[in-house]
């Protein structure tokens, strides 16, 4: 979703500096790419570690729900669409094709970028505090999407973005469609790269 369907990763980048901040420090460029892609629990850590403090079961809680509020204020907005994106459910949607939406994203602001982006694109959707600890890049998250769509995952075609979610597909079995965005994704088995969503079909071109 992020970095995928909307380009809500610039809406991270806001309350990850200000985070930094409100922690006392600055987050730098290189750390922030590495929490592309991941969940909340690896995000915190990364802080964390960056700002050398120690991430204790109550810093944790209160870090946690300080993010959470924030993005939730970011995400009560209507959210920029990739381009393409919006098209590229359309066509899925009028075609048929069965559709999963598959996030590292918590379950609350998953519900909040729903409101935004049309839940009625989606018949099932699997989000980062779902899959027991299990994240991209962990195939579980893709796993769970195809078990919940009863579908066999070698026949599923997965649009991502980053490393990570390509990583996660993959080791899922599917087909992945790699849109970069953030961050570079290098070639390899079962990946199909374009520029963009722009001028989706199906089947694919």
């Amino acid at each position: 979703m992020d970095g995928t369907l909307v380009d809500s990763e610039k809406l991270w980048d806001i309350a990850l500096h200000e985070m930094a901040k409100h922690l006392g420090g600055e987050l730098t460029l290189e750390t922030r790419l590495r929490m592309v892609g991941t969940n909340t629990a690896v995000t915190l850590e990364l802080m964390y570690a960056e700002l050398r403090l120690e991430l204790t079961p109550e810093a944790y809680a209160e870090a946690d729900a300080w993010l959470g509020d924030r993005m939730a204020e970011l995400f009560t907005d209507e959210l920029p669409w990739r381009p393409g994106a919006l098209d590229a459910l359309r066509t899925a949607r009028d075609a048929g094709v069965p559709t999963a939406l598959v996030t590292s994203t918590v379950r609350e602001l998953t519900e909040l970028a729903l409101d935004s982006i049309g839940r009625e694109f989606f018949d099932v959707s699997v989000c980062g505090d779902e899959v027991d600890g299990h994240n991209k890049p962990h195939p579980e998250p893709y796993l769970r999407a195809a078990r919940l769509l009863g579908v066999d995952p070698t026949r599923c075609v997965a649009v991502e973005d980053s490393p990570t979610g390509v990583s996660a597909a993959v080791a899922a079995g599917c087909t992945v469609l790699v849109v970069p965005n953030e961050l570079p994704v290098e070639p390899g088995e079962r990946r199909v790269f374009r520029d963009s969503l722009i001028g989706f079909t199906l089947p694919m071109s």
